[in-house]
């Protein structure tokens, strides 16, 4: 089984809840359901689970009376073995983006505090962007994302021990040993080119073969292409699947910036600002804004209309540029503008499945930037992503005028310090 470390997170829940369903959200095949159940597994007597979208008929439930009497009434003549046994029940409520009702009747069920609930969905941003029964302070919300980089060595064998002693290299600013760190590195690369994906994770752990790891991300971005076909409106469909199949070319530009005329020459925001908003509702993007000022906080100084897009899993970034593109990544022979840019969402991915928000600074079109900013006690720290080990122009003007407490440089080299800036290697993103 993968070990991810949001099962300390529903311990944590089922330990200190107190009238609060659990709303589990994520994008598609992130390996929701199956944390649920193994949680389930070790953690109660009776487990009861409802999927919406494989079992239509499941919706009857919560048609009509939400008392909790009445529900269990319906449920039990679908399900004559269900049984609701006080503080040892989890009932699960998978796909609840196809039924507003439950969703509804969350608030009933927490009121109750019989048994445990715990709901998830994979489109619950689009699916609930406009209602009125979200069951305010009645459900905790948390975001579900793939594997990170650190679940994904722990995938690889690589235990809790040795990563942390490789956290205290970083901590006391000493250089790594040669060997372990470019076997990192390589274990770097070997992420970007697999991912997080739980499906795909197992079949490289099965057959260590990338031909069919990439054939397992090819059905992951169709099945995101047949979401958007079934979720969005119909005047959505073309505009959504345009700019998703877009970001590959965007982010092998030069310029990283989002432009809507490579989506379509002459597109405009107008067009297409709800199009990525339904993509990032469905949990297939994430926004890194643009900020006027590095200022805490950073969010008062998005700059809009300036922005980047990075893909929530750098597998399938990586995947849609082509089966090619993965020896030239894990053997690292790959150059021109698009190794910036796939080096970058490969930060954003580890950043962004620590929950950490994602923004950058680029003071005018013509001068350099600082791929992401990160907020400490109340400072901005500058961190600048190089695929090689090059200099750091920017880095250094950021330092003179801003005056950081410090500043971080992730490079494909080794551990080094000079004045405020820390170099460190790439993979120690993981301990940001």
């Amino acid at each position: 089984m993968l070990k991810r470390k949001i099962m300390d997170t529903l311990i944590e829940w089922k330990s200190k809840k107190n009238k609060e369903c659990l709303l589990i959200k994520g994008a598609r095949q992130i390996g929701k359901t199956f944390i649920i159940r193994e949680f389930a597994k070790q953690n109660y007597d009776n487990f009861i689970e409802l999927n919406f979208f494989l079992e239509p008929k499941h919706k009857e439930i919560f048609s009509g009376s939400l008392e909790m009497s009445e529900i269990i009434k319906r449920l039990t003549l679908q399900i004559p073995t269900a049984k609701f046994i006080p503080g040892k029940t989890l009932l699960f409520l998978d796909e609840i983006q196809e039924c507003g009702e439950a969703r509804t009747a969350l608030k009933f069920i927490a009121e109750n505090n019989k048994f445990d609930c715990i709901a998830s969905g994979s489109m619950l941003g689009i699916a609930f962007k406009n209602t009125s029964s979200i069951p305010v302070g009645y459900e905790k919300q948390i975001e579900m994302h793939a594997m990170d980089f650190e679940e994904f060595l722990w995938a690889m064998g690589y235990g809790a021990e040795p990563i942390g002693y490789l956290k205290e290299y970083m901590d006391k600013k000493e250089k790594v040993p040669t060997s372990i760190n470019d076997s990192y590195l390589e274990k770097l690369r070997e992420y970007a080119v697999i991912g997080g994906m739980p499906a795909v994770v197992n079949k490289y752990i099965a057959t260590k073969n990338f031909g069919e790891v990439h054939a397992e991300q090819e059905k992951i971005v169709a099945s995101y292409l047949d979401d958007i076909a079934k979720y969005a409106s119909a005047a959505e469909k073309p505009k959504a699947r345009a700019c998703y199949l877009s970001i590959p070319t965007q982010l092998a530009k030069e310029n990283k910036k989002f432009q809507f005329s490579v989506v379509e020459k002459g597109g405009t925001a107008r067009k297409f600002d709800n199009s990525l908003e339904w993509l990032r509702d469905a949990g297939l993007i994430k926004f890194c804004n643009n900020v006027a000022t590095p200022t805490f906080p950073l969010p008062a100084y998005n700059q809009t209309g300036y922005f980047k897009i990075y893909l929530t899993d750098i597998g399938i970034l990586n995947a849609m540029y082509g089966f090619d593109m993965k020896a030239e990544i894990f053997n690292n022979t790959l150059k021109g503008p698009a190794k910036g840019g796939i080096y970058e969402n490969l930060i954003a991915d580890i950043l962004l499945k620590k929950n950490l928000p994602l923004n950058y600074y680029k003071p005018g079109e013509n001068k350099q930037e600082i791929e992401f900013l990160l907020s400490k006690s109340g400072s901005i720290i500058p961190l600048e992503v190089k695929a090689g080990n090059s200099s750091t122009n920017s880095l250094n003007d950021f330092i003179t005028e801003f005056k950081p407490p410090y500043a971080l440089k992730l490079i494909t080299g080794n551990v080094g310090e000079s004045g405020t800036k820390l170099t460190l290697p790439l993979y120690m993103a993981m301990f940001l």
